[in-house]
């Protein structure tokens, strides 16, 4: 991402507000949190924070990385006092640590050279969550195509080394001001890794 991004996404939170209030957690990482071995996570285009902070609430170590310094500020100031560790990051350059996550989110967000350097950050026995937008001709908003998935694109996009726990393709929820398709996969990497 360029300066040029940061802008936007800063502009974008300071004009719409509501992205930044509470709200619930994703439902594929309510549903997938409890199969990661340990309680390492990292939430990779946090926004808001509303994963990394559930998973705080959980037991989890959180690194929340966005490049927003607007959604990182207003994140530290809801995960006071929880083990959630905010960071401002180019996500198109970001590397996370290899090797040392048990969970590692990418909500709502689409980078495909970041969902490979997120198979990296996962230890053996990690989990991955990824649930973001795909393109669908009933989509109400047209969306950047390159940050649209192609449909079955999650399901094929981890390779051998990843176990499917589950992977599916529904409509965003009420919560969301337009109805938009979306993929969910929740992927195991294998312990012989």
């Amino acid at each position: 991402m360029s300066e040029r991004d940061k802008t936007k996404w800063d502009a974008k939170y300071r004009e719409r507000r509501k992205l930044l209030d509470r709200m619930e957690p994703a439902r594929f990482v309510r549903e997938f949190y409890p199969l990661a071995p340990g309680n390492r996570a990292i939430d990779l285009a946090c926004g808001g924070g509303r994963n990394a902070i559930f998973l705080a609430q959980k037991g989890f170590e959180v690194d929340a990385v966005d490049i927003s310094s607007v959604a990182i500020e207003a994140l530290k100031a809801k995960a006071a006092g929880l083990a959630v560790h905010p960071l401002c990051a180019d996500l198109d350059s970001f590397e996370p640590k290899a090797g040392v996550y048990d969970l590692a989110l990418m909500i709502n967000f689409l980078d495909r050279g970041l969902l490979r350097r997120m198979a990296e950050a996962i230890g053996p026995g990690g989990v991955i969550v990824v649930e973001t937008y795909m393109k669908h001709p009933e989509n109400e908003k047209a969306g950047n195509p390159d940050f649209l998935l192609n449909p079955g694109e999650l399901r094929d996009f981890f390779g051998e080394r990843f176990e499917t726990l589950a992977y599916e393709e529904f409509w965003n929820g009420d919560e969301e001001s337009y109805r938009m398709r979306k993929q969910g996969i929740a992927v195991k990497k294998s312990a012989d890794v």
